[in-house]
């Protein structure tokens, strides 16, 4: 059987909402940035549930036209990884807080140290902390995090202000990517 290309229309909706949700991280990113410090707790968690929600609805959409299809339940289950979904309405769980302690440096007390999985994320959390120290060793993070940087630049048309706030090897990644960035034109008719 031939495999056929994603229907045009919802093609279109897709890009649009990986847009929409590509642009809300880019605003997490520019809220943990030192020179907005001030509302960043409310406006990464903001934006970060917008790119979560909005990918959930990307998601969906094709969910939805894969059953409209004949998709068989147990594959499409599969496909979106129900097992994986947390329900943020809880707020943070117990090994979301370990991985926290591991991300600053704590201990874990004694309570939380029974959970397996509380170690592991605090293990995890442990290894953010020293990969975040070394960032230099992931060239592909780095390079997407300039990438999403030199897009808000340019859309924003604010690359000079990029020096203000990222340090100077990803700042200038950003700006060489702002600078081969074109700046749209309105269709003509």
């Amino acid at each position: 059987m031939e495999p056929t290309p994603m229907p045009e229309p919802l093609r279109r909706a897709i890009h649009q909402l990986v847009s929409e949700a590509v642009a809300n991280c880019q605003e997490v990113l520019r809220y943990t940035e030192p020179d907005i410090a001030r509302d960043w707790k409310r406006m990464t968690m903001i934006r970060a549930t917008d790119a979560s929600d909005t990918m959930d609805m990307a998601a969906m959409l094709i969910a939805a036209y894969c059953e409209r299809t004949g998709m068989a339940s147990h594959t499409l289950q599969s496909y979106l990884q129900v097992g994986q979904q947390e329900i943020r309405a809880h707020g943070p769980h117990e090994e979301d807080h370990a991985q926290v302690a591991g991300l600053m440096g704590e201990k874990l007390s004694y309570e939380m140290l029974r959970a397996p999985v509380n170690r592991m994320r605090h293990q995890r959390g442990q290894q953010q902390a020293e990969r975040a120290q070394r960032p230099e060793e992931d060239p592909q993070k780095l390079f997407t995090e300039a990438c999403l940087h030199g897009l808000r630049a340019r859309l924003c048309d604010d690359v000079d202000s990029l020096d203000s706030y990222l340090p100077p090897h990803i700042a200038e990644l950003a700006r060489k990517v702002a600078s081969v960035l074109e700046e749209p034109q309105p269709a003509t008719a």
